[in-house]
């Protein structure tokens, strides 16, 4: 009897992750702002992700977040084929800017089991972390793009990733705090014991 609870907790789990994945995908299509050279501001797509590891934890939601991460590599992966880069540049642009930083959406759990505050503090750290992944791409392997009126990459990529990911913290913060104040949202990522 025991085993059978223990499968049905392993299916619910692995059942919503799935489903709180496919919508995080759904959510990034629906983009408010898109630059030229990768970044957008979408409607809330880190949210689901972040909602993994708030409910399951830190170590679920690397995993997931992962996950998540090669399927925007997939979804995208013509895109960034097309912009001409070099391998270096394409290898990069893959662990930095994919890999890494939707992968580091995991982190969000790490406030799991506090108040609503605490937890938008992991959200909002999860993001920040996306954001430096972005930054070092951004500065390392996209200053060639670099606009004249730009003298440093660091600066440059500074502002370019910025540009979005700093409206996307603020839309993924202003959802989540309404979204936790749901009930019915609040027992779904509240830790079952």
């Amino acid at each position: 009897m025991e085993n059978t609870a223990r499968k049905n907790v392993n299916i619910q789990k692995l059942a919503l992750s799935a489903i709180l994945i496919a919508l995080s995908w759904v959510l990034s299509m629906i983009k408010v702002y898109e630059l030229p050279l990768g970044g957008s501001i979408t409607l809330l797509s880190m949210l689901p992700v972040c909602m993994i590891s708030l409910k399951y934890g830190v170590k679920w939601g690397f995993l997931c977040s992962f996950l998540y991460a090669f399927v925007q590599l997939g979804a995208d992966l013509g895109k960034v084929m097309s912009w001409g880069m070099d391998v270096r540049m394409w290898v990069g642009c893959i662990v930095f800017d994919y890999l890494l930083a939707f992968g580091i959406l995991g982190l969000a759990g790490i406030f799991r089991k506090k108040s609503t505050p605490v937890m938008l503090t992991g959200v909002a750290a999860a993001v920040a972390v996306r954001f430096i992944s972005h930054f070092i791409s951004g500065s390392i392997f996209f200053d060639i793009w670099m606009p004249e009126e730009f003298d440093n990459p660091f600066f440059y990529s500074l502002v370019y990733n910025g540009s979005y990911m700093l409206p996307e913290l603020i839309f993924t913060l202003i959802g989540a705090g309404v979204l936790f104040g749901v009930p019915t949202i609040r027992r779904l990522i509240k830790v079952e014991e």
